[in-house]
C-alpha cells in the first residue's frame, strides 16, 4: 500500500529549508575549505617547482588528509596524520624498492606499517594512516613509475609541514561563532515570547498551535551552538589563538543556560497553547511582562553577538523579575504555569548575564499570594 505524497507546498519547504541548511554549513567550512586548498596547492608547487619532483602526487595528498574538514581537528591531530601519512609512504616505498609489489606485499606492508606505529606510541590516526598510505605506495605510485622513493616520502613531509602550518593559521570568525550562535538563539527565544504574547492577548487556538510547533523544531541550534563552542575552544589550541582560551571556555559554558532557557520557553509556549484551547484568559499584566521579557532577551542577544556588557541587559531582567513577584495568582494550572515559566525564563537569562544559578533566583523575590480568580472555578478540561 502507498503512502500519499504530502501536498506540493509541504515538499517545496521540505526542500528551501534544506538547501537552506545546505548553504549555511557550507558558508561554516568555507575558510577551511579554502584552506586546504592553498595546502594543497603550496605543497605541490615546493615538491614539483621548487625540488623538481616529478608529479608529487603524496605532497597535496598528505596535506588534505591531515588537514581534514573541521576546525576541532587542531594541531595535535593534524600532526598525528601528518606523520602517519609519511611514515606510511616510507615504509611502502621500502618494501617496494626491496620486494616489488603485488597482493602478499599489500598484506605484508600493512602489518609492517601498523605495528610500526603503534610500537611508535602512535595514536590510532597514526596507524590507520600508516596502513592507508603504505597501500596506496604499494598500489599505486610502483605502478606508475612516478617518482623515486625517497621522493614519496619527502613530498609526504611537505605535505604534512603545509598542514601543520595551516592550522595554527585560523580565522577569527571560529572564535565569534559561539557568541553568534547564542544571540541566534537568544533572538529565537525573543520571537517565541512576542507570538505567545500575541496568543495570550487573542487567545486564538490556531496561531497557538503553529507556534508550539515552531517552539518544538528548536532543538537543532542548541545543537549547533554546541558545536560552535567545542570548535572555536579547539581552535585556541592554535599558538595565535591560545590567549582565548579562557573566553572560549566560558562560551562553552554559556551552552547548557540557553538550552535551559529555550527549554523554558517551550514549557511556556505549550502552557499558553493550553490555556487559549481550553479558552481560559490570561491576565494582561502576564502578556505584558512576555513582551518586557522579550525585549530583555534582545538586549542578552545583542551582548552575546557583540561581546559588550551585558549589565543593562541583567537591570533590565532583574526589573522584571520583581514585577512577576507582584502579579496575580490564578487558581488555573496553565495560567499558574504561565506565571512560573516566566520566572523561571528570566532567572535563565539572567545565568546569561553571569550570575550563578541560585544567585539569580535568590534575586527574584517570592510570589504573590494575592488570587485573581476563585479555587472553586476548575481550569476547562
Amino acid at each position: 500500500m502507498e503512502l500519499p505524497l504530502p501536498p506540493l507546498d509541504v515538499v517545496r519547504t521540505r526542500g528551501r529549508t534544506s538547501v537552506a541548511a545546505r548553504v549555511r554549513r557550507l558558508q561554516s567550512k568555507s575558510w577551511h575549505i579554502g584552506q586546504c586548498a592553498i595546502a594543497a596547492a603550496l605543497a605541490w608547487f615546493v615538491a614539483a617547482e621548487v625540488l623538481g619532483h616529478e608529479a608529487p602526487f603524496f605532497a597535496p595528498v598528505a596535506a588534505v588528509v591531515a588537514l581534514g574538514t573541521s576546525f576541532g581537528q587542531r594541531l595535535r591531530r593534524v600532526a598525528e596524520v601528518a606523520v602517519g601519512v609519511a611514515l606510511g609512504v616510507f615504509i611502502g616505498d621500502m618494501l617496494v624498492l626491496w620486494l616489488g609489489s603485488g597482493w602478499w606485499q599489500i598484506g605484508l606492508v600493512v602489518l609492517i606499517a601498523m605495528s610500526t606505529a603503534i610500537l611508535l606510541d602512535g595514536g590510532q590516526l597514526i596507524v590507520t594512516q600508516a596502513a592507508v598510505q603504505s597501500i596506496i605506495v604499494i598500489a599505486l605510485a610502483s605502478q606508475t613509475g612516478t617518482g623515486q622513493p625517497i621522493d614519496r616520502w619527502v613530498d609526504a613531509l611537505i605535505g604534512g609541514g603545509f598542514a601543520l602550518l595551516a592550522a595554527a593559521v585560523v580565522p577569527g570568525a571560529a572564535l565569534r561563532r559561539p557568541g553568534e550562535q547564542a544571540a541566534v538563539v537568544v533572538r529565537k527565544v525573543a520571537g517565541l515570547l512576542r507570538a505567545a504574547a500575541d496568543v495570550m492577548v487573542e487567545g486564538e487556538v490556531e496561531p497557538a498551535l503553529e507556534l508550539l510547533a515552531d517552539a518544538r523544531t528548536t532543538d537543532r541550534m542548541v545543537r549547533e551552538l554546541r558545536a560552535a563552542a567545542d570548535e572555536a575552544l579547539a581552535v585556541t589550541v592554535s599558538p595565535l589563538r591560545h590567549h582565548h582560551r579562557e573566553r572560549m571556555k566560558q562560551m562553552v559554558e554559556l551552552a547548557d543556560p540557553v538550552d535551559k532557557a529555550l527549554r523554558t520557553t517551550r514549557v511556556l509556549v505549550r502552557r499558553t497553547a493550553v490555556a487559549a484551547y481550553h479558552r481560559a484568559p490570561v491576565p494582561p499584566a502576564y502578556s505584558e511582562v512576555c513582551r518586557e521579557l522579550a525585549d530583555a532577551a534582545e538586549l542578552v542577544a545583542r551582548s552575546l553577538a557583540d561581546g559588550t556588557d551585558l549589565l543593562p541587559a541583567r537591570e533590565a531582567l532583574l526589573a522584571i523579575g520583581h514585577r512577576t513577584s507582584a502579579l496575580g495568582r490564578s487558581h488555573a494550572l496553565s495560567i499558574e504555569v504561565v506565571l512560573a515559566m516566566l520566572r523561571g525564563l528570566t532567572v535563565d537569562l539572567l545565568e546569561l548575564t553571569g550570575m550563578r544559578p541560585l544567585e539569580a533566583t535568590d534575586a527574584l523575590p517570592l510570589p504573590s499570594r494575592n488570587w485573581i480568580d476563585s479555587p472553586d472555578r476548575p481550569e476547562p478540561g
